[in-house]
């Protein structure tokens, strides 16, 4: 758990942060019963310049909204008689059950890529979506705004917390030597605290305002993947 008042350093550097104390993330662990709550907007230490959905919200780093429960964000034009499923509070224990496989290929032609998901433990009957993360995403000199793996890139949970999604990409793997490669190398599974999904952004503001990182892989993975154009 870190302070928001730690020193923010210029995208791409390092700086120390302030640690307020150490989360105990086992499932059955002394953290199991901590509830989750988004972010208060805008996202505090940040410093990660990217507009996520420049056509929908070009202002989002201006946008002003305090910290929700998980099972209490505001979702726009709720209404208790619609029938919201996420009610009941969303504790870290829960969280850190979620699992899921992947697996990843090269269609016959060379051209495309798959991606097949198979999840079990996520937060029940809630929207899901995939992003992708590629090489200059995170590239201080120039970063790419990090997109969807497939549109739409949703999928609903069940009310055991399981669910499916499978895309196919285009090019996702070119050669990384070609100029302008820009290469899957990681995908991230998100949870929507507002139940909705962007289109061709992931989200409006952010990791942890927003969008919430369920899952992922540990590192860059499909180095040894190859696509053509």
């Amino acid at each position: 758990m870190v302070s928001p008042a730690s020193p923010v350093p210029e995208f791409g550097r390092l700086a120390p942060y302030t640690v307020v104390r150490e989360l105990d993330t086992d499932p059955g662990g002394a953290d199991r019963d901590l509830v989750l709550h988004t972010l208060p907007l805008p996202l505090p230490c940040n410093n990660y310049p990217m507009v996520f959905a420049p056509e929908q919200l070009p202002d989002a780093a201006r946008v002003e909204r305090p910290s929700h429960a998980f099972h209490q964000v505001p979702i726009p034009d709720l209404r208790a008689e619609d029938g919201p499923k996420v009610v009941e509070p969303v504790t870290l224990g829960r969280w850190m059950e979620a699992s899921g496989t992947l697996e990843v290929a090269v269609t016959p032609d060379g051209r495309s890529g798959t991606f097949d998901f198979d999840f079990s433990r996520l937060v029940p009957n809630s929207v899901y979506t995939v992003m992708s993360l590629r090489a200059r995403d995170l590239d201080p000199a120039g970063p790419t705004r990090p997109g969807p793996l497939g549109v739409p890139n949703v999928f609903v949970t069940d009310a055991d917390g399981s669910g499916r999604y499978h895309a196919t990409m285009p090019d996702p793997f070119p050669d990384p030597e070609l100029p302008g490669a820009n290469r899957i190398i990681n995908v991230v599974v998100l949870w929507m605290s507002y139940q909705r999904s962007y289109g061709g952004a992931i989200g409006e503001f952010g990791l942890g305002g927003d969008i919430h990182a369920h899952l992922k892989l540990r590192g860059p993975s499909f180095q040894d993947l190859r696509t053509t154009p």
